[in-house]
């Protein structure tokens, strides 16, 4: 058999109550970290202000606010503001303006920034000064490196330039015989730079 169908009309009977979820924020499956910890601190704080708010109505809904009459003395009556202005402000205004400063004001504005600079402390001093003597280092390196490549290049075409004569005079003339006067004027050049060294 069929199970009965409830009445509906039937008032008695108490609804079932309907389980509530908390809220959620931020994504559920963020792993532990800082992430997640700021998800949590952002929850608690979303309760907490709910929580102040309930019971700060609580209080409100108790109590009723009634405002305060402010205690003036009875002998006084309240005299409401006046627009007027105040003496020295009229007298002020009233005061013919001069369209330019003293002389005296213009040089004390145009001197103010500079008196006031003060030496800022030179946190990064140390750190400048070890730069500039590695900049110094280095550009001394380059410049000696430099002038080692210079005399190695003028050696080398010293050295090719002798060679070249050497070979031009060794070779024979017209009977195979050698060409004294080209190879000793390149000998005597050898040992003028050897004995000259």
């Amino acid at each position: 058999m069929a199970p009965k169908r409830p009445l509906e009309d039937d008032a008695d009977s108490p609804k079932p109550k309907k389980h509530r979820t908390g809220f959620r924020i931020g994504p559920d499956n963020l792993p532990d970290g800082t992430h997640r910890r700021k998800v949590m601190k952002i929850k608690k704080d979303l309760i907490h202000k709910a929580k102040v708010k309930k019971s700060y109505a609580k209080l409100k809904a108790r109590e009723p606010i009634t405002p305060t009459p402010i205690p003036t003395e009875p002998g006084e009556p309240v005299e409401p503001a006046s627009q007027d202005l105040h003496p020295e402000r009229q007298a002020m205004l009233d005061a013919p303006r001069d369209p330019t400063p003293p002389v005296n004001q213009a040089q004390s504005f145009s001197q103010g920034p500079q008196q006031r600079r003060t030496k800022r402390p030179g946190y990064f001093e140390k750190e400048q000064a070890f730069a500039a003597q590695k900049k110094a280092e280095a550009e001394a390196r380059r410049l000696e490196f430099e002038r080692r490549e210079k005399e190695k290049k003028e050696k080398i075409e010293e050295r090719e330039r002798f060679r070249k004569a050497m070979a031009k005079a060794r070779t024979g003339g017209k009977n195979g015989q050698r060409k004294l006067g080209k190879e000793s004027k390149v000998l005597l050049e050898k040992v003028r730079r050897i004995v000259g060294e």
